[in-house]
Order: C-alpha cells, then structure tokens, then sequence
C-alpha cells in the first residue's frame, strides 16, 4: 500500500507529462503537419515568384500575385463559373434534400432501404460517378436515348457551352442530396414531437407547421448543410476534370481546376497559392453569411 501511494504521489508531481498531452500529441503532429504547414507555407507562397524546379531564383513580389488575379481574363471566367455553381446547387441540393428528409419522414414502405439508396452515392467515388455520368450525357448515351424514345432530338450535353455547367450542376445535386437528406431526416428526430402536436391543435396545416416550427428547428442543421455545401462547392474539382477538363471553351473552367493547372502545369506557386486564398475568403464569406442568416432565434416569431 506504501508503495502504491509512493507511486501515485511520484506521478502526480508537475515533473510528469498529462496523459491528455500523450493522447492528442499524435493528432496535434499530424495535424501540424498536413494542416497547419501546408496553410501556413501557401500563404507565404502568395507573396513569392516561386518556381519548384528553380528554387534559387525565388523572390519576394509582395502583392504582385494578388494584383494579377484582376487582369487574368481566365481567373474572372473561372470565379464567373464557380460562383455560378455555388449559386445554382447549394440552395438546390439543401432544399432537395430536406424534401426528402420529409418524405422520410412519413409512412414509407421499405424506408431503410430508400436511405442507403440516398447515402448510396456519398460513398462512391466521384471520379467513378464522373465517368458514368460522363457516359450517360455522351451522344449515344442514355439521356440521349431516352430523349429518342419520346421523340426528342439528342443534344451533345457536355460539349455545348450552353449546357455544359448546367450538365455538371445537376450531376453534383444528385450525388449529394441524398448524404444531406440522412442529416436533416437525424436532425428530425431532435424536434420534440409535442411541438407539433401543439400545432396540429391550433389547427396548423404542413405549411404552416413547416414554416413555424420544423425550419425554425431546423435551423442551426440547415446552417451547417449550407456552410459544408458551400466549402465543397467552392472546391469543385473531379467533376470538371473529369468530365470536361475546363472546356468547351472554358464553360466549365473553375477556381480550383486553374489553380491545379497553374501550380502543377505552370509550376507558378505564387499565383496558384494566391487563387487558393481567394477560394478561401469566398468560402469563408459565403459560410458566414450562411451562419448568420440561419442561426437559431429565440424570442422571436419566427
């Protein structure tokens, strides 16, 4: 027992490490270094002239880089098309999927099996769903076929500019309805089920119950749908790269796809970390107008 005691007071001293410091030190490295580094390094990259295969010619440009960004006409046609997609499927996908949260909701024959069809694609790859839509909007391909059973004329999807973002966008709102509809249909399951029989009692419709008291819920969950939406918006990449590699004409050109080529075909650093950084301020004042407007409120009529 004097021993015990001897060895719990020695360990207890200030001369040993905190288990809780043994225990987050392996996360803190990896996060140091695959996080922290990389962020830190990309922002000073910003402001060099650097060139990986000719690091001795490095030199500081200061806001140079920034400063070019607003007489590229590619990089205003890249942000032209990535704000037009945040636009188009964030309130797209989120509004889908709460509709099909809702029906989740109801008495649905066979429901588990619906919500592993709609978590089905949040699991696959996106490079796989790429090529088999990319399959699937080619010119003997199924959409094409399908419009030729009813009558209609095929269209060449994804190499008409008119419709080739249009094309991609409604391929990126399937494949992340469903993983956004089996978070609203959890957030469901907080919502206290005398809320609405309250409002069943008042006499309240759907629209009203879902106006009044299933949004209002709803809303912090909402608010997180949008800002991780948003983020993975701004960062569309496989889906361009794959599909269209930026064409026809640049109608599918992104942020992300002309930083990649930038840094790894143009192997001008600078500028790709500068083209990073504006893809991070848009997605943060995109997230936080997002968390601001959806943010719970309490003493207040909705």
């Amino acid at each position: 027992m004097i021993s015990l005691r001897m060895n719990r007071n020695s360990n207890s001293s200030g001369r040993s490490v905190p288990p809780v410091v043994v225990l987050l030190a392996p996360w803190a490295i990896v996060y140091a270094a695959f996080f922290v580094f990389p962020f830190v390094f990309s922002f000073l990259l910003a402001f060099l002239s650097y060139n990986p295969l000719n690091v001795q010619d490095t030199s500081w440009v200061g806001l140079e880089n920034f400063g070019r960004l607003f007489d590229d006409p590619r990089f205003a046609r890249a942000l032209r098309n990535t704000l037009v997609f945040v636009i188009g499927t964030v309130p797209m996908t989120t509004i889908a999927a709460l509709g099909l949260a809702l029906l989740l909701r109801g008495r649905l024959w066979g429901k588990g099996f619906f919500k592993a069809g709609f978590f089905l694609p949040s699991i696959i790859s996106m490079v796989v769903i790429s090529l088999l839509f990319k399959l699937f909007y080619a010119p003997n391909g199924g959409l094409n076929h399908a419009l030729s059973l009813i009558g209609l004329g095929g269209h060449g999807w994804l190499t008409d500019p008119r419709t080739a973002l249009p094309a991609i966008m409604v391929m990126d709102v399937w494949a992340a309805v469903g993983y956004y509809a089996i978070i609203f249909d959890a957030a469901f399951a907080g919502i206290p089920k005398e809320m609405y029989e309250a409002a069943a009692l008042e006499g309240a419709g759907f629209k009203d119950t879902l106006r009044y008291v299933t949004v209002p819920m709803l809303r912090p969950v909402i608010a997180f749908v949008l800002v991780i939406n948003t983020i993975r918006s701004f960062q569309i990449f496989i889906e361009v790269f794959v599909m269209t590699q930026g064409g026809p004409l640049g109608a599918t050109d992104t942020l992300v796809l002309y930083l990649y080529e930038a840094a790894f075909r143009g192997l001008d650093y600078g500028y790709a970390s500068a083209i990073a950084y504006v893809v991070f301020i848009l997605s943060g004042v995109f997230s936080i107008f997002a968390v601001r407007r959806f943010r719970p409120r309490f003493g207040s009529g909705g």
